[in-house]
């Protein structure tokens, strides 16, 4: 089983998590934060990546920094649960309908991360969340979890829909990414050899 848990504290948050990726999509999330909670159990159910989050954040100044550091610690379980990245198929990619709006993600399990995110919103938030943290959330996922994510909202009106189809297409990228390629199980799905930050 890929499993890893990760604890991570700092002067602004306090965060565990464990991850199993060969789940179900079981989830328990409390972050503080009502819509990203929302969020993350959208995540493990759709990417049947099991996923439990622990978090606790200076939320009284803002939801800054337990937005974007929960991000980080989920990213860091991930790919610690991915090991050396053998036997994945590597690349995913989702477009994902919901209601009048339509997003798409594609994804490299790479080790090197990028963000590409052309994502806009018509509201300043959702809910007590302001929705430039949405960005700050995936830009410290891909940074932890070592990917290259590109997320392009192609039309929509409803922000909560944009926001929601972005993390349904997340999951459904992930998922297809992170599967055992039966065909090649015992390799890195990358000519050099090794998947790694600096080759």
């Amino acid at each position: 089983m890929r499993t890893a848990t990760i604890a991570r504290k700092t002067k602004e948050t306090e965060i565990s998590v464990a991850i199993n990726l060969d789940g179900t999509g079981q989830y328990q999330v409390s972050t503080g934060i009502g819509f990203l909670d929302h969020m993350l159990e959208q995540l493990s159910r759709h990417s049947l990546i099991d996923l439990t989050v622990t978090a606790r954040g200076d939320t009284h100044i803002d939801f800054h920094h337990t937005t974007e550091d929960t991000g980080i610690a989920i990213g860091e379980a991930f790919t610690k649960a991915l090991g050396d990245r053998k036997g994945i198929r590597r690349y995913g990619d989702a477009l994902i309908p919901m209601d009048e709006t339509l997003t798409r993600v594609a994804l490299d399990c790479s080790n090197r991360p990028y963000l590409i995110w052309k994502v806009t919103f018509t509201r300043d938030k959702l809910g007590e969340m302001d929705t430039e943290l949405f960005k700050e959330w995936f830009q410290a996922f891909a940074q932890g979890a070592g990917i290259t994510l590109h997320v392009e909202n192609l039309y929509g009106e409803n922000n909560h829909h944009i926001v929601e189809s972005s993390y349904k297409a997340l999951a459904r990228a992930l998922r297809a990414a992170i599967e055992i390629d039966p065909r090649a199980a015992a390799a890195v799905p990358s000519t050099k050899g090794v998947l790694g930050g600096t080759l």
